[in-house]
């Protein structure tokens, strides 16, 4: 529904404003549908690794076109797409390192499951919570949306010195700003603490950490006693 939405932006010049209302309920309906997605796993306990992990590339990819097609509009600024390509691209690099070293140091995948090996409280809340997720999905629909507004009055020949527009634009670049800010913030946890793991495993294999061998007791030869 989010490449719906934004090949709608992208279409050929038609009726804009029908095209602009299907864009921001497309827009909509991919936000809801990811939440749904989420909810009903978990409350049915369908929730799997590989679902996970396919729910992070969703949104990465979601986000990254949505960013790309308003900058490539004229909407917001090229480095718009860049930091959030960048971000993500560095977070998914130090999370896979992360997940190398608990398999290596016999941490478990339970824990990287739990928390993405995050140590500090602090960080978990930030990053792993579900208050944390849904804020983040909240403020990226609500930018991606805010922005499809603008593009509907831009394209329909509004008289851009009005002040209906004007505040459109500002409310607008504060979502946006909004928007990059939490992106950032929810970051850094894990750019922090993936100094560890980057730091453990850019020391020679030969030099880190292997796990732990069970230790196999081995029974003592006995005589065996003679029947009384």
């Amino acid at each position: 529904m989010g490449g719906a939405a934004v090949f709608s932006y992208g279409s050929a010049p038609g009726n804009t404003v029908a095209i602009g209302l299907a864009a921001l309920a497309l827009t909509i309906a991919a936000f809801a549908l990811d939440g749904l997605d989420g909810y009903l796993a978990r409350r049915l306990n369908l929730a799997t690794p590989l679902g996970a992990q396919l729910d992070v590339l969703g949104d990465r990819v979601l986000e990254n076109i949505f960013f790309t097609c308003f900058a490539v509009c004229g909407e917001i600024s090229l480095w718009i797409p860049v930091i959030f390509f960048v971000r993500g691209a560095i977070t998914d690099f130090l999370r896979g390192l992360a997940a190398t070293r608990a398999s290596m140091t016999g941490e478990g995948e339970a824990l990287f499951r739990k928390a993405w090996l995050l140590n500090a409280r602090w960080s978990r809340r930030l990053v792993a919570s579900r208050a944390s997720r849904v804020v983040y999905a909240t403020l990226k629909c609500l930018c991606f949306c805010a922005l499809g507004v603008e593009w509907l009055f831009r394209h329909n020949q509004f008289n851009p010195g009005s002040i209906t527009v004007d505040q459109l634009r500002i409310a607008a670049n504060f979502i946006v700003a909004s928007t990059v800010l939490f992106c950032l913030l929810r970051a850094a946890p894990v750019f922090w603490e993936g100094r560890r793991d980057f730091l453990a495993l850019a020391r020679p294999v030969a030099t880190q950490t292997a796990p732990a061998q069970p230790k196999i007791l081995r029974a003592t030869s006995r005589p065996v006693a003679a029947a009384r």
